[in-house]
């Protein structure tokens, strides 16, 4: 069946620039599929590709950094996911163009000044999954930005959140709740 197409582009996703260091030197890459999967421990979810110079830093340094785009970013998520870090140094691209990185607290990777949220991650678990790896890294620190809104990435193209949906009101809420509870389920499913 065929994929990658305007149905895989239905998703809405963050972007994470994911920092690492290793062979390839200091780089940073855009990872669409970035995600946050547990909090208890906090376990952050990337998938690259095998052919990724991020990929290679990962996997010998075992750990990453974390940096949600902020909307104010989208010039560095072109960069970071447009070239490889194979053959480009990234880094000094950005720093070049004015963007700025600090020192990780906890990690070596350089993170991202600005960013939305800045993660520092040691690598936890590695599974092939597809065409891709996921490193699940276990969060070690973790600051915010809250004056910065995270960059929203759907159809080829990047978005900004600003409108705000009214969820349900408290008494709708309670309607809802009612009527679920005339068709709660009381078996239990033994294995």
């Amino acid at each position: 069946m065929p994929w990658n197409d305007e149905r895989s582009n239905q998703f809405i996703t963050n972007v994470g620039l994911i920092t690492s260091e290793g062979p390839f030197g200091p780089n940073v890459m855009a990872c669409e599929w970035t995600h946050h999967i547990s909090y208890h421990p906090g376990l952050i979810a990337v998938c690259i590709r095998a052919d990724d110079a991020t990929h290679e830093n990962i996997k010998q340094t075992k750990e990453f950094g974390v940096n949600l785009c902020a909307t104010d970013q989208s010039v560095m998520s072109s960069i970071a996911g447009g070239y490889s870090g194979s053959n480009y140094d990234k880094i000094s691209a950005l720093k070049e163009l004015g963007f700025e990185f600090y020192k990780a607290e906890r990690i070596t990777p350089i993170m991202i000044k600005g960013a939305a949220v800045n993660i520092e991650c040691v690598l936890s678990k590695e599974i092939i999954i597809g065409d891709h790896t996921t490193f699940v890294g276990e969060v070690i620190e973790a600051s915010n930005n809250p004056d910065k809104i995270p960059l929203a990435y759907y159809g080829g193209k990047y978005w900004t959140i600003n409108t705000d949906l009214i969820k349900p009101s408290v008494r709708e809420r309670e309607r809802i709740k009612k009527v679920v509870e005339k068709y709660r389920n009381d078996k239990k499913i033994t294995y």
